[in-house]
């Protein structure tokens, strides 16, 4: 399976607010073998978030969205995800009914336009807060506040299956321009993805599905490389 993240607002461009929850939902998708092949960051125009959820819904098996939700001014990005199908916003009864019982809000004390979701979406309640996300086809929508997305993404994290998928590093304390020989020949010997990730030393990941063939990757490369000693303390 693989993903796209779509985070949107002006604050992440323009520095403001940390871009945490691309990094957190990129995270737990690794953790679950999915590959994430975009994250994208978007201002808070409908234009622009439509173009991108129907260029990217098209390409990926899925599309996560996240920030941009409620009824105020520069909350468009339920308007923009309506307009990458083609449908309207509407008032969601079923969203506004949990608000209702389970939420503890009166109906009449919410802001005009609180559960309005693109049309025939699949509402996503939110337990955290008010505004509520929604799943459009293969597109999700959470919220931007990081407690309130990561809460619903719990309810829906069993929606994305990927393959399981085995890591592990060796530590090289040698040039990463030194290694390149060696990184090319263990992928050639082993199924396996070669990452090289230099600072003070180089990290070198190594990635497969099958544990036994990590394994293998690994010892093959500990026997040829200069790994950095542990220090007793």
């Amino acid at each position: 399976m693989n993903v796209a993240v779509v985070t949107v607002g002006d604050e992440l461009l323009a520095g403001r607010t940390e871009n945490t929850n691309a990094t957190w939902l990129c995270t737990r998708f690794d953790e679950r073998g999915i590959d994430v092949e975009r994250v994208t960051t978007l201002p808070d125009r409908v234009g622009d978030i439509a173009r991108v959820v129907n260029e990217y819904r098209a390409e990926y098996d899925a599309v996560v969205v996240t920030g941009g939700l409620g009824p105020t001014h520069d909350d468009l990005t339920m308007e923009g995800v309506a307009a990458a199908f083609g449908r309207s916003l509407e008032r969601n009864d079923e969203a506004l009914a949990w608000l209702e019982s389970e939420g503890g809000y009166a109906r009449e004390d919410l802001t005009a336009g609180t559960a309005d979701l693109p049309r025939g979406a699949r509402p996503l309640h939110n337990v955290e807060g008010v505004a509520p996300g929604c799943v459009v086809g293969s597109v999700y929508v959470l919220p931007g506040v990081p407690a309130e997305m990561e809460a619903m993404f719990a309810a829906i994290v069993d929606e994305f299956d990927g393959e399981p998928r085995h890591r592990e590093v060796v530590v090289a304390d040698e040039p990463e321009s030194a290694l390149v020989g060696r990184l090319e020949a263990v992928q050639e010997e082993f199924d396996v993805v070669v990452g090289s990730y230099p600072g003070e030393s180089v990290r070198i990941t190594v990635q497969s599905p099958d544990p036994a063939v990590v394994e293998a990757a690994t010892a093959w490369l500990r026997e040829r490389v200069e790994e950095v000693e542990e220090v007793e303390e």
